[in-house]
């Protein structure tokens, strides 16, 4: 009898949860705990004050301290954030952009106090700041000297830190801002280019292939899951054809495409969140099933993301799911399952013609860069068309729109289902940068500050001076600060125009609406969009901008990162009816808070607010406390019923409305 050889199984791809809230040494026993639970690789969740460059004190960092992440503010939080951790024996991905310069030199700081081989260190850091004009929003400088950071951290990587990633192409938060799987590959690529063409001529030529192979990716993976494998197919393709052809690289493993994955969180749902469960791992069979296009590192949301932050628990299920694919089954016993397929294969054309269009595009704006604007108005132009789908029912989500009577879920009873954030870390927090600040040596500080000021001026690498600085103990705000005085302050596009799109459909009833209660204002109904804080989640501030303005209202959005100061100032210069503010960090109840008070001492208290963001039913009591008009959250997925909520609200002939010159005089 004939005995079959059992077949050699691939290596897993590296399991990791991206994880950090509070403090550093809440994430530090996080990080240990999950190593020990078999996490194979560690990839670090900042704070928003950490991503846009600013100190845990400062006014923009209110209320957003240690929420979405960890707050790294200087080398001690760095060293506590990796304490006991090896970092030479670590594969370390750290989803960073704008400061990523910073945190890098951070990390390396680190390394050197435990003794390591600088030379060995593993990982990434994501360091894609395009994207962040696209779609995140957690940018600090304009686009051409952010691209020079992003060339001086490859360029050092190259010299230093051999084998760590100094870019992750992100295409992930592309997708939750609504692009299509061409939009998709073609942003991601085009940006790719823009950073590899900055590079070109500071590597000498025999080393650039080299210095190719070690740009990586990070994508997204939505529920349609067999489009999402033929686009990973359409990626690998894709990648090579540009490394070949534009490049020049010869050797195949400089041009094999690289990425790792978070499946898609747009899609998680708040309305029936178990099914959330079931999402997440056929969203990961798309990254993980064809062996040609398998993920190097997967991620996996938590059940609950819908509903607010997730506990330790919540992560362990989603990395059990990884651990049950690549352990339990025979999935990786196998040859690609795909090859030869001619549904396949037609899908993977399909999307790579797509794909070479919008690129051909992009390439004639003069690149990635100069088709930053470009880019956003389609990507909200994507989303719209994807929302409209949902809410005439065309595309089915459910639970939400079909399905939508179920039992409740015994898995958010209890404690709510979702882990909350202790007011008290910001002020912790704030104490320990205080003492760190007291107990360093000034002089060594501007010292390196000085260095830093000079290599950014002077257009030297930055990555050096970064280092020296972290030993000395320079701030993130600091080090932030010296390249914002440097390169400048910016601001990225909305991706909203002032004109009305030719999406007007269903909408006649809310426009007259809009003319009827226009004509009892005495002028055009006026809605301010707002999203206080540092949240850069702007789609769906952007989608209801967008709606207003195509239901007729004269619409006022200045984009994200704006204090509440600012917000009260716009109410007062553009003569707002109704303000809504959007926010999904976690920090709506300070900076809410703080609206509210500042409206009224302005006088304008008579000025109805709406709120939207991922907001638990107790939170969404306080802010009706507050006075805030209406709250909506995830599940409220109908704009139009929104849309009729601030006509209403602005309507002044409702009982209990103040007329509108009643009440601008008694603001003036």
């Amino acid at each position: 009898m004939t005995q079959t050889a059992t077949p050699t199984p691939d290596r897993p791809w590296l399991i990791r949860t991206y994880a950090g809230h509070s403090t550093a040494a809440a994430s530090n026993a996080l990080y240990r705990k999950n190593l020990s639970k078999g996490q194979t690789g560690l990839s670090v969740a900042f704070d928003l004050p950490t991503q846009t460059g600013y100190d845990s004190d400062h006014v923009l960092a209110r209320g957003e301290v240690g929420k979405v992440g960890v707050p790294v503010c200087h080398l001690g939080d760095m060293r506590t954030l990796f304490d006991q951790i090896p970092l030479e024996q670590m594969n370390t991905s750290m989803t960073i952009n704008a400061t990523a310069p910073w945190l890098l030199a951070l990390y390396v700081a680190v390394a050197e106090e435990q003794g390591a081989d600088t030379r060995k260190l593993q990982g990434t850091v994501q360091n894609d700041i395009i994207k962040e004009y696209l779609s995140r929003g957690t940018y600090m400088c304009p686009p051409k000297p952010s691209l020079k950071l992003i060339s001086d951290v490859a360029e050092y990587c190259y010299r230093e830190i051999p084998k760590w990633n100094p870019m992750n192409v992100c295409s992930y938060h592309l997708q939750e801002a609504g692009a299509t799987p061409e939009q998709e590959l073609a942003f991601a690529l085009a940006t790719a280019q823009a950073v590899l063409d900055e590079l070109r001529d500071k590597v000498p030529a025999e080393d650039f292939p080299r210095v190719v192979g070690r740009i990586s990716f990070f994508v997204n993976a939505g529920i349609r899951f067999v489009t999402e494998m033929c686009k990973m197919r359409a990626f690998l393709d894709l990648w090579d054809e540009i490394c070949r052809e534009r490049y020049g690289v010869e050797d195949p493993k400089y041009r094999r495409f690289r990425y790792g994955v978070q499946v898609n969180s747009l899609g998680l749902t708040e309305q029936q969140p178990e099914n959330n469960v079931y999402r997440i791992l056929i969203e990961m069979l798309a990254v993980t099933l064809s062996k040609k296009a398998r993920a190097r590192a997967v991620q996996l949301p938590a059940w609950n993301e819908a509903l607010g932050l997730p506990r330790p628990w919540d992560q362990q299920w989603s990395m059990r799911m990884q651990q049950i694919m690549a352990y339990e089954t025979d999935l990786l016993e196998y040859e690609d399952l795909f090859d030869g397929n001619p549904a396949v294969d037609r899908k993977v054309e399909e999307l790579k013609d797509g794909a070479r269009a919008e690129l051909a595009n992009i390439e004639a704006m003069g690149g990635a860069v100069g088709a930053i604007d470009y880019m956003k108005g389609r990507l909200v132009e994507s989303n719209a068309a994807r929302l409209g789908r949902i809410e005439r029912g065309e595309t089915t989500v459910v639970g939400v729109n079909r399905f939508e009577t179920g039992e409740p879920s015994p898995l958010t009873s209890g404690d709510g289902g979702i882990m909350v954030v202790d007011p008290e870390v910001e002020a912790e927090q704030i104490g320990r940068l205080d003492a760190w600040r007291a107990e360093r040596d000034p002089a060594r500080v501007e010292a390196a500050l000085g260095a830093l000021r000079t290599a950014a001026r002077n257009g030297d690498n930055i990555m050096p001076p970064s280092i020296e600085a972290a030993k000395a103990g320079v701030t993130t705000g600091e080090w932030a600060a010296e390249m914002r005085s440097i390169h400048g302050e910016y601001r990225a596009p909305t991706g909203v125009s002032q004109n009305p799109s030719n999406q007007t459909e269903g909408l006649d009833d809310l426009r007259s609406d809009v003319d009827r209660v226009s004509d009892a204002l005495g002028r055009r109904l006026k809605f301010l969009m707002g999203k206080p804080g540092l949240d850069g989640h702007s789609n769906g501030a952007e989608q209801i901008a967008v709606r207003a303005r195509d239901c007729g209202m004269d619409i006022a959005y200045e984009g994200i990162r704006l204090t509440p100061e600012q917000i009260i100032d716009a109410a007062r210069s553009e003569e707002a009816h109704v303000i809504g503010l959007s926010i999904l960090s976690g920090s709506h109840l300070p900076l809410i808070e703080d609206v509210m008070t500042r409206l009224s001492g302005a006088g304008l208290s008579n000025v109805p607010v709406v709120v939207g963001g991922i907001i638990p039913d107790d939170d969404a009591e306080r802010l009706s406390e507050m006075g805030v008009a209406r709250v909506y959250t995830p599940k409220d997925f109908q704009l139009n019923t929104i849309m009729k909520d601030i006509v209403d609200l602005a309507d002044p002939n409702k009982p209990g409305k103040t007329s509108d010159n009643q009440e601008l005089a008694e603001a003036s």
